[in-house]
This record gives C-alpha cells, sequence and structure tokens, in this order.
C-alpha cells in the first residue's frame, strides 16, 4: 500500500508541555499527585503518566471530580479549568499544579476581559467536553455556550455588547458558519476566533492531502476532538472517506478495498511512535481485492 505521510501531525506544543510538567511532578513529588481528568485527550499518553506516578481521576466533572483526592497535589489538564475548581483545589489544601494549554488560558483571559468590560460572551464549543467547561466558568451566567445554529436562534441576548469566542479544537470551516450565523443575529458582535494554530494547520493539510489519495486514516482518541474534526474536514471539505483508529487492531481490512493511495494523519495529543507503527502496518499491506 502506499501511503502519505501528512503533514504536520502528533503532538502541538500545548500537549508537549503538559506532558512534560506532569511527567515531572509524577517523579519529583513524594506525595500523592492526581491528574484531574485525563491530561491530554488520548489514553496512551494517560497511561503512560500513570507509570510516572501520576494517578488519573476521570470524573464527569472537574468540581466532582476533586472529591476523590483527599490530598497531595493535583495537575490541572491541557484543557483548562474554571475559577471555582481552583477555588476549591485551594480550600481543600490541595497544591495545584496548572498544565493548561496557552492558547486555552488566553482564552480565558480574554473571557475575563470582555467579561470585566460587560459583554455577553457566546462561546462556540462542544457540550460535555473540559475546555468549555472550564472557559464557561470564567463568566458565569454571561458566557453562553452553542454548538450548532439551532443553539444561536435561541440566544436571547438583549445586551448591545455582544462578543463570540471559540473552543479552540473545532472546525475552522464549522466555526466560521457558526461565527457568521452570530453575526447576522448581532450585527454589533467582536469576533474573536481562538481556533489554535495547531488545529488549524493540521485540519488544511489533512484536506490538502485528502484531495491526493483515496481514503485518510486520522490516528488518534474517540475522545479527542481535534482528532474527531480531522475525520469531519477530510470528508466534508475533500469529499474522501476517513476512519479515527486509537490501535491498529481497529483496522479493517474491507476500508482498502479498490483504495490504491492511503494518507495518515494524527490528532495533536496522539504519541508518534503509535502513528509510525499505522503507517509500517499500512506500508506493508496488501489492498483486498
Amino acid at each position: 500500500m502506499e501511503v502519505l505521510k501528512i503533514t504536520p501531525r502528533g503532538y502541538c506544543h500545548g500537549v508537549v508541555d503538559a506532558i512534560r510538567i506532569a511527567k515531572h511532578v509524577g517523579e519529583e513529588s513524594a506525595e500523592p499527585v492526581h491528574m484531574l481528568g485525563l491530561l491530554v485527550h488520548n489514553t496512551h499518553v494517560t497511561d503512560e503518566m500513570q507509570t510516572h506516578g501520576v494517578r488519573l481521576v476521570d470524573a464527569p466533572d472537574r468540581i466532582a471530580g476533586l472529591d476523590q483526592i483527599k490530598s497531595g497535589t493535583v495537575i490541572f489538564t491541557a484543557h483548562g479549568v474554571s475559577p471555582a475548581v481552583k477555588a476549591k483545589a485551594a480550600a481543600m489544601g490541595l497544591r495545584a499544579v496548572d498544565a493548561t494549554c496557552s492558547d486555552v488560558i488566553r482564552t480565558h483571559d480574554l473571557i475575563d476581559r470582555l467579561v470585566a468590560d460587560g459583554y455577553e460572551v457566546v462561546y462556540i464549543g462542544l457540550r460535555g467536553h473540559p475546555e468549555p467547561e472550564g472557559a464557561i466558568g470564567h463568566g458565569p451566567g454571561r458566557v453562553h455556550l452553542v454548538q450548532e445554529a439551532a443553539d444561536i436562534d435561541s440566544l436571547q441576548i438583549t445586551s448591545a455588547k455582544v462578543a463570540v469566542t471559540c473552543q479552540t479544537t473545532l472546525s475552522v470551516w464549522d466555526t466560521d458558519e457558526l461565527i457568521d450565523k452570530v453575526r447576522a443575529r448581532y450585527p454589533q458582535v467582536e469576533v474573536h476566533n481562538e481556533i489554535c494554530r495547531a488545529t488549524q494547520e493540521r485540519q488544511e493539510a489533512a484536506v490538502e492531502a485528502a484531495r491526493e489519495v483515496d481514503l485518510v486514516i486520522v490516528v488518534g482518541s474517540s475522545r479527542s476532538s481535534n482528532s474527531k474534526r480531522l475525520v469531519e474536514v477530510v470528508e466534508k471539505r475533500a469529499g474522501k472517506p476517513a476512519h479515527l483508529i486509537d490501535t491498529l487492531e481497529e483496522i479493517r481490512p474491507e476500508w482498502f478495498r479498490g483504495v490504491k493511495r492511503v494518507g495518515v494523519t494524527s490528532g495533536a495529543s496522539t504519541p508518534s511512535q503509535l502513528t509510525r507503527k499505522v503507517i509500517e502496518y499500512l506500508q506493508g499491506m496488501e489492498p483486498p481485492a
């Protein structure tokens, strides 16, 4: 099988920083160390962190997760947390280590400023994802989560000061469409598109490369927003089939019937060694008749 290695792929700067921080804390601390949720959305990374002494607390929300930690250190993951989570951790006497991605921190700072200036903030993001959870916590009652067009139609904002921002790992094109819809509803809106450079570059490269192949494999976790968006943009923008896999065992031979050339990319939290294994496997594969 001919394989096109799509670049850029793999770890972004935020993931590299979070892993470095967690490893250091886990290895150097004599007290219990916990990560409050998946450090990044990849179970291979999470499993590796636990070998470095960092225990996983995977709760439905960060506030509830803190109740599972009795003492020691808590690591806030790359997705960020709300001020309420930080305040509760401090009140519990926990040592807090912040591994929040710098791009997410920038969005938190933006929301803080907008709310302080009297804005109502429309936040485009995915329900149930920890990044919006943390961002919305920076302006309770003033930050309004929207995931799709119908959510924008349902907004009841009457303020003259309206801003829109977004989760950092969304589809570039879908987010632009939703921002345009917010602008149509609130012409005075101040727009802050916070999709990070790593997400944008990976999506644009995947769409461009997909036009040269028959199929795209995205290596990443089903819990990873940026990995799932890579599949979506390849299918919607390039019109090519794409499949998300987290292990070699998830590859299905029937996907490759009639396929001569396959592209491979990966999410921003996918270990490079896993993607290399997938590429090597596909290179040695004989397409089914």
